[in-house]
């Protein structure tokens, strides 16, 4: 559940200020990890509101190409469909978003009442909805505390933007949040800025809540932090990078894919990096995804076969 826009991009290395023209995409968090879940052999609705306008019309069209169910989107006939804009650059790709008061910011609690959503057995949230409006922040406290689909395990990406709140204002806000989802993940470099944790253990400490949580920690590797369990860390495969948009997302996908398989925690941190890798090497935030037996012949490697891993290397052999 969550916000899908328009993307504007220019070409791969062009500054936006001197770009002729521009591609047209769509991308959104939490539509990212649905099409990577349906991708990977996963029944998968995505829930939100896009505007009555040829944008909110693509939105729902790619998403729905991507194999995941679009019947709980509604359409607003006054509030137009967000849009943000790449700016790719020496220093990495910036991001400027043109979304205040767009239709998906007027979710509110009655959003999760479509009883289709009954049975669902993950709903996956991320820290951007809540300060998207009031009424959004409304609906994601109405997620994690009031617990309308019940049953469903709750899934936090805390997904910090900062061009959207500060860090002082929001680190309070995505805490109490995270801290009552079942399921969370959190970079560590955003944990640090949001609140001055150094490594993982200080994380938990600080989400005593969750079952889970998972601290990423970009190339160095992941990190799963489950209740009275040690923690397991599975290092990331070397993977030649294109464009990092889209990782964290295509991450979530791949671990909550593993969880909903019954894989164990070195085998959900692995599918999430395998699947992060496919992100990492296209420059759309939605990228294909290679067959499951790739991904099964990966899984079963041993550790010491895992820890050298040349993914691109990986992938050409498959």
């Amino acid at each position: 559940m969550g916000e899908t826009m328009v993307v504007l991009c220019p070409a791969p290395g062009e500054p936006l200020e001197h770009a002729e023209r521009v591609a047209v995409s769509v991308g959104g968090a939490e539509s990212n990890v649905a099409g990577y879940l349906a991708r990977l052999g996963h029944r998968v609705a995505w829930v939100s509101r896009v505007g009555d306008d040829p944008f909110g019309r693509a939105v729902v069209r790619h998403v729905a190409a991507a194999g995941v169910r679009v019947e709980q989107v509604s359409v607003d006939p006054v509030a137009p469909t967000g849009l943000y804009v790449k700016d790719p650059g020496p220093e990495g790709t910036a991001v400027h978003y043109y979304r205040a008061g767009s239709a998906a910011s007027r979710m509110d609690p009655a959003t999760l009442a479509d009883p289709g959503l009954a049975g669902a057995r993950v709903l996956h949230l991320s820290g951007i909805t809540p300060v998207l409006s009031a009424s959004c922040r409304a609906l994601v406290e109405h997620a994690v505390v009031d617990r309308p689909l019940a049953g469903a395990l709750v899934s936090f990406d805390v997904n910090h933007r900062a061009r959207l709140w500060p860090a002082e204002q929001a680190a309070p806000v995505l805490r109490d949040l995270a801290d009552r989802c079942d399921l969370v993940f959190v970079g560590q470099d955003e944990a640090d800025v949001l609140w001055g944790t150094a490594d993982p253990m200080a994380v938990r400490r600080l989400l005593p809540g969750p079952e889970t949580v998972v601290v990423k920690d970009g190339a160095v590797g992941a990190t799963a932090l489950c209740r009275d369990a040690e923690p397991v860390f599975v290092p990331a495969p070397r993977v030649t990078v294109v464009e990092a948009v889209g990782a964290g997302d295509a991450f979530a996908a791949g671990y909550l894919a593993g969880l909903l398989r019954g894989l164990d925690p070195v085998r959900r941190l692995r599918l999430g990096h395998l699947v992060a890798a496919q992100a990492l090497g296209s420059s759309g935030d939605n990228a294909p995804v290679p067959p499951w037996a790739w991904f099964e012949r990966l899984l079963a490697a041993p550790d010491d076969a895992w820890s050298p891993l040349d993914l691109t290397g990986a992938r050409a052999e498959a």
